[in-house]
């Protein structure tokens, strides 16, 4: 089975291009099976790593809360499983 972890967080107006490069820093130990980044519009960074696991497994390592300086808000995070498909 297969967890995707999602982070996303919002920068402080005009620091976009500096969370997306702080989020790209930010080492993951054990690395991921994969690891995506994704910007949006009003300076939102989105990072998505693929897991071998459950979706309730413990200790994955995901990414920390970026500084004051870089967030307008706390980051969000979401959690989420394979689903076979139907036949």
């Amino acid at each position: 089975m297969t967890v995707a972890l999602m982070w996303e967080a919002r920068a402080v107006a005009g620091k976009g291009a500096e969370l997306l490069a702080w989020a790209n820093r930010q080492p993951l130990d054990p690395a991921p099976l994969r690891r995506e980044t994704f910007r949006a519009p009003e300076d939102r960074v989105l990072v998505i790593t693929w897991w071998d696991g459950a979706y309730d497994t413990p200790g994955l390592p995901e990414l920390p809360e970026p500084g004051a300086d870089l967030a307008r808000r706390a980051v969000h995070r979401w959690r989420f499983e394979t689903v076979a498909a139907e036949d």
